[in-house]
């Protein structure tokens, strides 16, 4: 399965964690959320620095293993350094669903959280935004998409 295909994938499911949701309304992680909850998503922000404030009307909690019901997948606004414990906290709960946000810059991906990922049997999804793979994005998102996932 491609990588835009395994995002759909993840995507099709309803109960999505956001982890590494940022406090800055502005924040890009904080957009996606918005999106999620605007499409009729489930999400639900995770957030150690944000754990038992709304965000955005949810209820963020600080560890993805306080969520109950458990999510199907999780999206990952992580820092790079961060995102392989994260990843394994997601693993250990269950989430065997795993997307490493990727817009531009490094994004949350990085080797540790890969080799974690991949040593549990899952293969994380990368180098995607999730506008790329969200139905009716607008022509940026598209033409971003486009430019990131064609074959070369």
């Amino acid at each position: 399965m491609s990588g835009i295909e395994a995002a759909r994938a993840l995507l099709a499911h309803r109960r999505i964690a956001v982890v590494g949701a940022s406090r800055d309304p502005q924040d890009f992680s904080r957009v996606v959320l918005r999106e999620l909850l605007k499409r009729g998503y489930d999400a639900v922000p995770v957030s150690p620095a944000a754990a038992g404030v709304e965000l955005d009307g949810r209820a963020a909690v600080g560890r993805i293993q306080e969520l109950s019901p458990p999510v199907d997948g999780a999206i990952f606004f992580t820092p790079t350094g961060q995102t392989a414990a994260a990843a394994g906290e997601a693993l250990a709960a269950g989430v065997r669903r795993l997307w490493f946000h990727r817009g531009g810059g490094a994004g949350a991906s990085s080797p540790e959280a890969i080799a974690t990922c991949r040593a549990a049997g899952v293969e994380p999804i990368t180098d995607l935004c999730p506008f790329m793979a969200l139905p009716g994005a607008g022509w940026l998102h598209r033409l971003h998409g486009f430019l990131r996932i064609r074959p070369r």
